[in-house]
């Protein structure tokens, strides 16, 4: 590259895969998304690490685990020290700054001593209590209050673009982190723009809704007005790259931290080893060569870091956890990502393996997810055949033919969690039950078969 790479993260908070017409949504919510997967790079299979907001963040700005940075659950701010993407955007010449919600801090007023090193600052720790739908207030470099006019999720981008205009001759990175879709605590609701929740109230529901329910009746109308927003906004932000003759030395990452799955796997929103907590949409755009097409390897949030580090040609950090997804965008070489790795905190202590056909997750029932940042001693809580039952409606853990596949589940999670840095636990398999008709394989139901008197079916 002749000159530097700006990089602009979209950031939002709580959106599920499946709310993208990349990925079969019928609404029509997401045209700037689906742009951006088809012309760009469409990193297809991409899951959150910690599907919980302030842990994944974590992972996002240090590249590290949560239990390896010891944010492993909200409320604990960056450690001192930590370094962050903002770090070495900046050591590498680049202006830094950072819009909307933070998370990470223990004040709010967020100090500048725990805004994790960026320079221009607009944002809150909280923006779920700092600020509503209507009602947008940020803090400045000064930690004076500011109130941006407009619904929230366009008051931040306004502020983007000014961002993007006043650095258009400068290196940037741009860190946009958006509230939306997430729920407005303190109503517990979905506020949409005005006149958007009566457009998609009562239309298509995710199978696993449909057949869970939770309060997606109730939300779900909301909670897409949400995401119709934040798609024109990325049209906004993209638009205003394309005025300013930036588009070919810019790369826009849209991520999320996490997904909602509606009530329906525990008391709220996430916080659990399900697609609907824990995949989530991703996709990147940018100079010609930075376009890689559909990519179907799984992708884990932790890689993101140092891919954005990798492609503007930033020397990625050694002790980083994840691994660059260029060399698959670039063609370099075939790399097989077979797995990805979660952590689960808060509302339980909680690990998951998800490979491209089977979920294995297991649990640690004396410990708290509050307290504890993991366990010596887990017990095996979930399998699911995403093959035969993606929308993870049987719970196949503990079913005698499954045996087999279980333990070598078993045996690749621990190895993650060695990998990621914690000690190898013991864990503790489900009781064993009559599998039926169920199995792995036709090759197994013939062995059955050949070894007994035939099944009913």
């Amino acid at each position: 590259m002749t000159e530097k790479l700006n990089v602009i993260v979209f950031f939002t908070d709580q959106q599920r895969w499946d709310t993208t017409g990349a990925h079969g949504n019928p609404l029509g919510l997401t045209p700037h998304f689906d742009r951006m997967a088809r012309a760009g790079t469409h990193l297809f299979n991409t899951f959150t690490c910690q599907p919980v907001c302030g842990p994944a963040r974590s992972c996002l700005q240090t590249g590290l685990y949560a239990t390896a940075s010891g944010c492993y659950r909200n409320g604990i701010p960056l450690p001192p020290g930590s370094r962050t993407l903002a770090h070495y955007f900046k050591d590498a010449g680049y202006a830094t700054g950072y819009i909307g919600k933070w998370h990470l801090a223990a004040h709010e007023p967020v100090p500048q001593e725990e805004r994790g090193g960026y320079e221009e600052w607009l944002a809150a720790n909280l923006l779920e209590f700092s600020s509503d739908a209507y009602d947008t207030v940020l803090y400045d470099n000064d930690n004076r209050e500011v109130k941006l006019p407009g619904y929230r999720v366009d008051a931040q981008t306004d502020a983007a673009i000014r961002y993007i205009d006043r650095h258009r001759d400068d290196p940037f990175f741009l860190f946009l982190s958006y509230l939306e879709p997430h729920h407005q605590n303190h109503t517990d609701n979905y506020p949409a723009p005005d006149g958007y929740e009566e457009m998609y109230a009562g239309k298509w529901m995710p199978p696993d809704l449909q057949a869970l329910g939770g309060t997606a009746p109730q939300h779900l109308g909301g909670y897409c007005g949400m995401v119709k927003r934040l798609d024109e906004a990325l049209g906004r932000l993209l638009d205003c790259l394309k005025s300013l003759n930036l588009q070919q030395r810019t790369l826009v990452l849209f991520t999320s931290d996490h997904g909602c799955h509606f009530k329906t796997r525990n008391s709220e929103y996430k916080r659990s080893c399900h697609e609907s907590s824990i995949r989530i949409p991703c996709a990147m755009t940018g100079p010609d060569w930075l376009n890689g097409g559909q990519i179907r390897e799984l992708v884990s949030l932790i890689d993101l870091p140092p891919t954005l580090l990798d492609a503007a040609d930033i020397p990625v950090p050694a002790h980083m956890q994840g691994r660059s997804v260029m060399p698959l965008i670039r063609r370099e070489k075939s790399e097989r990502r077979s797995e990805v790795f979660v952590q689960i905190s808060e509302s339980q202590v909680a690990r998951a393996i998800r490979t491209d056909r089977w979920k294995y997750a297991i649990h640690a029932p004396e410990r708290s997810g509050w307290n504890d940042a993991g366990a010596d001693r887990y017990e095996e809580q979930f399998l699911y055949d995403l093959h035969a039952d993606p929308h993870e409606l049987t719970n196949l853990i503990g079913m005698d033919s499954y045996e087999a596949v279980t333990e070598q589940l078993r045996q690749r999670l621990i190895a993650r969690m060695m990998e990621a840095g914690e000690q190898a636990p013991v864990i503790v398999p489900a009781v064993s039950r009559a599998g039926g008709q169920r199995c792995a394989s036709i090759a197994e139901r013939r062995a059955d078969i050949s070894n007994g008197p035939v099944p009913r079916c």
